[in-house]
């Protein structure tokens, strides 16, 4: 009997990551811990909100939980809204499931309308086959905790608490985005769950790239300089890609897969497909790896004799992430009353990057999107032992810790009008508002 257990592939050098461990050692070692210089709310505001979140710890701890067990993919997270509708009823307060053209969103306010309205932003969709590896249970337990704990204040202006759905692959908020769902809201934040505490880690834009090559279908035995194989035109396409990479920066990424490659060896193959998430630290640099790759898909055509088709962005791209330095620094500050050190960006290694659709909120609104540490450093977001670690009592500390950092920030954000004055110059400075639909028409 042949035994057809598959060989397991030899697992890559460990080197680079403890490389970039211990640089990010030495600069944790050295760095100092950001403080602001705003004050912020009152003392016994913070107090209140403070005691509140206290009382609800154990809410937020089972909330996390129940998502974490649903994990329900993009679009289809019914359970998992629905456990934070419940949630946030039980708590006396009125809930919109499925505003804005998608039926997993959710809208919760609390305040006075007629004030300045920062938004607390909730994801909860889960990873095919592993599950909530990403952490997005956390998110949502940490940003409905939040809520919780100031929606009973008398706040001098408006909180939300945004479920968006869809992140995982799917640009969801960019999709509420465009319906108008942040409308009227003037500052964002979140949390996100991570191997480090990082109040300003980079995040890539990205877009998805297929290329459609129709050749000319043959006898491959018989007729073969009858055909013009688009086979051949994707593999060319991906080797050119691959030397591509040498001269991108180095924060530029470009990975794919061939989706199509024909049906039989004896058929010259007359439609192959190959799909792209092309990413960049920079909206420009985005741009114009965009423009290089599209040159690469119609030369390889030219050199094939088929004909390429482009398709760029089947769901909304995402933009790079930029952070908020004042909102930063008060996250950091009160994160460091949780036992927590949040490093500033440049301390983690860029390297360490990702993408994120809240990186569209964050070029339209101020925002922020801090890093958490729920795992140890090597342990990658996207893997089981990721979703594992986040299902433990680390993750629940995470949850807890992130529901006051997000309070306590956004109070501090409506109760100091010159901290939203330098929130907002911050933002101008950083470039203001960009035209996210309209950036690569």
């Amino acid at each position: 009997m042949t035994d057809r257990t598959a060989p397991s592939p030899p697992q890559p050098s460990r080197a680079y990551l403890e490389a970039l461990d211990a640089t990010t050692r030495r600069r944790a070692a050295a760095f100092v811990p950001l403080v602001s210089g705003h004050a912020g709310a009152p003392a016994d505001a913070r107090e209140r909100v403070l005691a509140r979140a206290a009382t609800q710890e154990d809410d937020v701890v089972a909330l996390a939980h129940e998502v974490f067990e649903h994990a329900e993919e993009a679009f289809e997270e019914v359970q998992s809204v629905a456990a934070l509708a419940a949630l946030l009823r039980a708590h006396g307060h009125e809930v919109e499931v499925g505003t804005h053209g998608l039926s997993t969103s959710l809208r919760a306010s609390a305040g006075q309308s007629d004030g300045p309205t920062v938004a607390i932003v909730a994801e909860y969709d889960a990873l095919p086959e592993i599950g909530h590896a990403c952490g997005h249970h956390l998110i949502a337990a940490a940003a409905t905790g939040a809520f919780l704990a100031l929606a009973e204040e008398d706040l001098p202006g408006r909180v939300l608490l945004l479920g968006t759905p869809a992140e995982e692959g799917n640009s969801g908020k960019e999709i509420l985005a465009r319906a108008g769902f942040f409308d009227g809201v003037d500052a964002a934040i979140m949390v996100h769950p991570f191997g480090y505490d990082v109040v300003d880690q980079p995040f890539l834009g990205r877009r998805q790239l297929v290329v459609r090559y129709t050749g000319v279908a043959a006898h491959a035995s018989a007729q073969p300089f009858m055909g013009r194989n688009a086979l051949d035109a994707v593999t060319l396409n991906y080797q050119a890609v691959g030397l591509l990479r040498q001269y991108l920066p180095p924060s530029d990424r470009v990975h794919g897969v061939v989706r199509e490659g024909g049906t039989r060896p004896s058929i010259v193959t007359e439609t192959a497909v190959v799909e792209y998430y092309v990413r960049s630290a920079e909206a420009s640099t985005l741009k114009d790896l965009s423009t290089r790759l599209e040159d690469i898909a119609h030369g390889i055509a030219q050199a094939t004799g088929t004909v390429a088709e482009i398709e760029w962005d089947p769901v909304p791209y995402t933009l790079p992430l930029r952070t908020n330095g004042p909102l930063a620094a008060r996250w950091a500050e009160h994160q460091a009353g949780r036992g927590r050190t949040a490093l500033a960006g440049g301390v983690v290694p860029a390297e360490l990057a990702a993408s994120t659709d809240f990186g569209n909120v964050s070029v339209r609104i101020p925002s922020i999107h801090p890093m958490i540490a729920v795992s140890d450093p090597e342990v990658a977001l996207h893997t089981r032992e990721f979703a594992a670690v986040a299902a433990t009592e680390a993750g629940d500390r995470a949850a807890l810790d992130g529901a006051v950092g997000l309070a306590l920030t956004a109070l501090d954000w409506l109760y100091d009008p010159a901290l939203r004055a330098d929130v907002r110059e911050d933002f101008e400075a950083a470039g203001g508002v960009v035209d996210v639909a309209g950036y690569f028409a």
